[in-house]
């Protein structure tokens, strides 16, 4: 799974999650959030809520992806580049979420 896509899960993760603004999200309570997420609604679902709310009420959709994208790019540091692995630690992802968005990327591809 390339980077690009690692972080368009991320981000419809947290965007998925019931975490806002007004909670002052942390780093740790981001990751929490994107993790809570993926476990219960797996990365397809996560994008299928993210759709779901851009067709039933666009604008507040967009400001909410706007939002979702500059606090995961806050919060998560970018790993150096170099060689792709399968397993290789994501910021801001527990393991088992990096491994279940890397094994359902594979299936779809």
């Amino acid at each position: 799974m390339t980077r690009l896509n690692v972080d368009d899960a991320r981000c419809e993760a947290l965007f998925a999650s019931g975490l806002q603004r007004s909670d002052a999200p942390t780093g740790a309570s981001v990751a929490e959030a994107i993790s809570r997420a993926v476990r219960r609604f797996g990365t397809r679902g996560c994008a299928g809520r993210m759709a779901q709310e851009f067709g039933d009420h666009p604008q507040a959709a967009a400001e909410r992806m706007c939002w979702v994208r500059r606090l995961t790019a806050k919060t998560t540091a970018r790993p150096q580049a170099g060689p792709a692995r399968a397993a290789r630690p994501v910021p801001g992802l527990a393991p088992v979420t990096v491994w279940l968005i890397e094994r359902r990327g594979a299936e779809m591809n």
